[in-house]
């Protein structure tokens, strides 16, 4: 059996989405291994992604740290594992508070706070996601996702004007 027959194919659909809408949490525990691959895939070499010596006694961390793109493709997943793969992200923005390191425990946490059709006939969730390292948010993010309408609908075959994200 190929590892795409192991793939979920199910996507929500705006009517199984409303505001007021709370995402299932999503944990994952980061090490050091998480860090750098993501500073790697990501063509970071800046020292404080792999480089504990450098982390700690050059910049005042506690350790090497996840980087930016790093973090907003953690958003992503947590998002488009919510939505299911016909999920189409649109826009996201979010604030940085704090830093991951490795041996946190992140925990992602969202709600649906809008839902919407624009003039083109795509429906669109807005969701607020916090990202927390124990009790402590270090990153807040806004997402806005496009839905399909309903099982035949797909926001992916949306092109040139029909796409406005």
């Amino acid at each position: 059996m190929s590892a795409a027959a192991n793939l979920d194919t199910t996507s929500l659909t705006a009517a199984q989405v409303k505001a007021g809408d709370a995402l299932p949490d999503f944990g994952y525990d980061v090490t050091a291994t998480t860090v750098i691959l993501g500073a790697l895939a990501t063509r970071d070499c800046r020292p404080m992604h792999h480089d504990r010596d450098f982390a700690i006694h050059r910049n005042g961390t506690r350790d090497i740290f996840l980087n930016t793109p790093n973090q907003s493709t953690w958003f992503e997943r947590y998002v488009t594992d919510w939505s299911g793969p016909k999920g189409r992200l649109g826009k996201m923005k979010f604030r940085m508070k704090d830093s991951v390191y490795p041996n946190d425990h992140m925990l992602f946490r969202g709600n649906v706070t809008e839902v919407d059709t624009d003039d083109t006939g795509c429906t669109w969730a807005t969701l607020e996601i916090n990202l927390s390292v124990e009790d402590k948010t270090v990153t807040d993010c806004t997402v806005r996702i496009a839905l399909p309408k309903d099982d035949n609908d797909n926001p992916w075959t949306r092109k040139g004007d029909q796409w406005k994200p």
